[in-house]
């Protein structure tokens, strides 16, 4: 199996995590975003949509959309990734639905503008700071009941939750307000056997 991703991005490391956590063996292929690698003619051959994370099977096959991606090697290697009751599965699904259509798009979105775009608080939309803030307040709430979002074991929303919401400060989110948070992200950081987060330097 081949990655293609890019370590600045939460989206790509999520996968990388997944596959990880796993155990199973990929090719790593960064791919600079920042340099519009995604673009590429040949890139676009294998993901006519130009975005990242993909993967490629051994068979040739490509899979798109990290979350997809996410739940494609849950759902073909054992684990205790992904509930197997139809109720508890549909609600991680939900979760991953969640983590893409308000949290990555108001954390993540707002991160890549301040931190790597340079943009200053006022260029910002300041609605982006509101909505994170809301899904980080929900995050605060759903997690002073279990230790993980969906119980008491890491499961694949907590993954995905966790590549952004680590690095909110360079989006200007003060995870400070939100201390369960904080240490739910040191638990799954640990789970997954990855390095603390530093902080923006």
């Amino acid at each position: 199996m081949k990655i293609y991703g890019s370590t600045i991005s939460g989206n790509c490391l999520k996968v990388k995590w997944t596959a990880d956590l796993l155990g199973l063996p990929y090719e790593w292929i960064e791919v600079d975003i920042l340099k519009g690698e995604s673009r590429t003619e040949a890139f676009l051959q294998l993901s006519p949509a130009g975005q990242i994370p993909i993967i490629v099977l051994e068979d040739g096959r490509v899979l798109e959309q990290s979350c997809a991606i996410m739940l494609y090697l849950a759902a073909t290697h054992p684990n205790d990734l992904l509930p197997s009751d139809p109720y508890e599965k549909a609600k991680a699904v939900g979760w991953l639905f969640w983590e893409q259509n308000a949290h990555e798009s108001s954390i993540a979105v707002r991160r890549f503008r301040k931190h790597f775009m340079k943009m200053s608080d006022a260029e910002l939309d300041p609605a982006l700071l509101t909505k994170g803030n809301a899904c980080l307040a929900l995050m605060e709430n759903t997690l002073e009941k279990s230790s993980y979002i969906m119980g008491h074991n890491i499961s694949l929303p907590d993954i995905a939750l966790v590549a952004y919401t680590r690095i909110a400060d360079e989006g200007g989110y003060d995870l400070a307000q939100y201390p369960t948070v904080q240490s739910w992200i040191t638990k799954v950081e640990a789970d997954l056997g990855i390095a603390p987060y530093a902080g923006s330097q």
